[in-house]
């Protein structure tokens, strides 16, 4: 299930100042799904490092390593359709600046 900006309002100016707006807006709302997504998933990171002998002073890479990999998933499942959470936020604005742009947004209405 992926998003595609081909399906919601118009955003501004000509067609393809619309699909770059449109781009950017489908691209930040994926990361914002992405940056959930890697909370929700950090629990199941592994802290420990498995190779570590039990010193203090041990190699922290691992916890890079899963850090890195955790947010790598996250965003691959966002792209690809995550929660739909992405898409909800997608329609959300869209329908905002399909309001604002009609004069309905509160205090907004023009004659």
């Amino acid at each position: 299930m992926r998003i595609d900006g081909t399906s919601t309002g118009a955003i501004g100016g000509d067609a393809e100042k619309k699909e770059q707006a449109q781009a950017r807006l489908v691209d930040a709302s994926q990361q914002f799904e992405a940056m959930l997504m890697q909370e929700m998933l950090k629990p199941l990171q592994s802290f420990e490092n498995k190779w570590d002998d039990g010193q203090s002073d041990g190699d922290k890479s691992g916890d890079t390593l899963s850090a890195y990999g955790t947010e790598a998933v996250a965003k691959a499942i966002s792209k690809a359709g995550g929660l739909g959470i992405a898409k909800r936020v997608l329609q959300q604005v869209n329908l905002e600046h399909e309001r604002k742009a009609k004069g309905e947004i509160a205090g907004t209405k023009v004659s």
